[in-house]
């Protein structure tokens, strides 16, 4: 049977590395706060509404011009911070969550990364970051990995590996189903009349 899990390690990055997780996490949180005043001045002005495809096209033309910087880091990680944008509003309207606020620097710092993301004993790869030491091994990492999401807190680096593993199907109970009552002047009376003191 497939299940899904997650796996949650902390990162030893160098000081290269550091400098790229601020900056992908620099990145999703410049696109979710985009796509939002986007939303937001789109539905002010003109009564429409857009999704995350729609944001993520327009954002990947004013790359060129505007933002040049975001070619510094993978492109995933602006794309899913304007899915789970898109994901939030989605909430907001059916009425399961509040209006998404903007994102303030070095609060909640995250990103999720979609690809090829590789898991080795004492590494993680991940697409733009390369390999990045764990400070625990990660053997129990088994399975196909769907996504990673890499967050901060309080100056620690981690990440959490959304994986489908196969695990073996339950094997069913034998024997006839037994009921218990606990009583006052027995311990327990089982169904089939035994008693226990």
């Amino acid at each position: 049977m497939l299940v899904n899990k997650a796996y949650w390690y902390e990162l030893k990055p160098n000081k290269t590395q550091l400098i790229l997780l601020k900056k992908h996490a620099g990145c999703a949180r410049f696109a979710w706060n985009w796509g939002l005043a986007e939303r937001k001045r789109l539905w002010e002005e003109e009564r429409k509404t857009t999704n995350a495809i729609e944001l993520h096209r327009k954002l990947n033309r004013l790359k060129k011009t505007d933002f040049p910087w975001m070619y510094e880091v993978s492109k995933c990680a602006p794309q899913e911070a304007l899915r789970d944008l898109d994901k939030a509003l989605k909430n907001f309207f059916e009425g399961r969550a509040n209006f998404p606020k903007f994102k303030k620097k070095g609060v909640h710092d995250s990103f999720r990364l979609t690809g090829t993301i590789k898991v080795f004993p004492k590494h993680v790869q991940l697409p733009r970051l390369g390999k990045i030491r764990v400070k625990e091994k990660t053997t129990k990492c088994k399975g196909r990995i769907l996504s990673a999401t890499v967050s901060r807190e309080a100056d620690r680096w981690y990440v959490s590996m959304a994986v489908i593993e196969e695990i073996p199907d339950p094997v069913p109970e034998v024997g006839e189903p037994v009921g218990i009552d606990v009583g006052l002047k027995h311990f327990a009376v089982l169904s089939t009349g035994e008693k226990i003191e």
